[in-house]
């Protein structure tokens, strides 16, 4: 009998989209650029662009644990990412499905709204997640906005990072590049303080599926093995480069080049631009 692969797989739960640009697409092709297997459980179709996203249709939660079962029975799993899921019903089959991996990582994206524009989450299904998948979290990636919306409370980013821990999960990471800040600023937070800031140069473009990528490239790094602090450090060192190789295939936003090292040799690559 062949001997089983050591490469890790990693379980992601998103949306189809058919763009390529964000979604499971985005997520297979990151996690096979940062030396993983992927699991994609599709949780929604979607029909969007570059531009916008013109509607979803969610998979019956029945349909999504039969997807992620048949694979859980057969592959050990190193790492789950959660990206879009649809309903509240696949917010609770995701759930049952976590907490019979608990020693798994977790990395969730809660994704409100898409890249483009275009609502992914009605209110019923963000206090699902709030309840029911944020406590069983390693990592939760909100952008700023996302952030404010789940701690309406709170009058500041800090005090929304607060708010959340308390919900449960063990880090988040707040991105910035929805501020209105000549960089943009990324904070790490975790034991109920402020454990990081990061801050990189803003790039010119918008992109479709930066966030997807984000937290696919940590759950990636997660599965090989890595510490939390040090997988959210590299993973953004990883988005900035597919950010700043990206592409502009259509006429909305630009697609991070998640195979920027897979240029060849003559082709230069800019300099790192994380600034110190």
């Amino acid at each position: 009998m062949t001997e089983i692969s050591t490469i890790p797989v990693v379980m992601t739960f998103a949306g189809s989209d058919p763009s390529g640009g964000a979604g499971l697409q985005a997520d297979i092709e990151t996690l096979a650029s940062m030396g993983c297997h992927a699991s994609p459980i599709i949780t929604a179709v979607t029909v969007q662009d570059t531009q916008q996203l013109f509607r979803y249709q969610a998979m019956e939660a029945s349909l999504v644990v039969e997807q992620a079962r048949a694979v859980l029975e057969d592959i050990p799993i190193a790492a789950f990412k959660i990206g879009m899921l649809g309903s509240v019903e696949n917010v609770e089959a995701v759930h049952t499905i976590l907490t019979d991996y608990p020693d798994s990582p977790v990395v969730l994206d809660p994704l409100i709204t898409a890249g483009g524009g275009g609502n992914l989450a009605n209110d019923e299904l963000v206090d699902a997640m709030v309840n029911l998948l944020f406590p069983l979290a390693t990592v939760l990636t909100p952008n700023s906005e996302e952030a404010r919306a789940f701690a309406p409370e709170a009058d500041n980013l800090d005090a929304c990072a607060q708010e959340l821990l308390d919900l449960g999960s063990e880090y988040i990471l707040i991105t910035g590049t929805h501020e209105s800040t000549p960089h943009v600023i990324n904070r790490l937070y975790g034991d109920h303080r402020l454990l990081e800031t990061y801050t990189w140069n803003r790039l010119p473009a918008s992109y479709h599926g930066s966030g997807c990528t984000l937290a696919t490239a940590i759950a990636a790094l997660l599965a090989q093995g890595m510490d939390p602090k040090t997988a959210i450090h590299e993973a953004q060192e990883y988005v900035w480069e597919a950010l700043s190789n990206g592409y502009r295939i259509g006429m909305g936003q630009h697609i991070p080049n998640r195979l920027f090292w897979a240029k060849g040799d003559d082709d230069e690559l800019p300099e790192n631009n994380r600034l110190h």
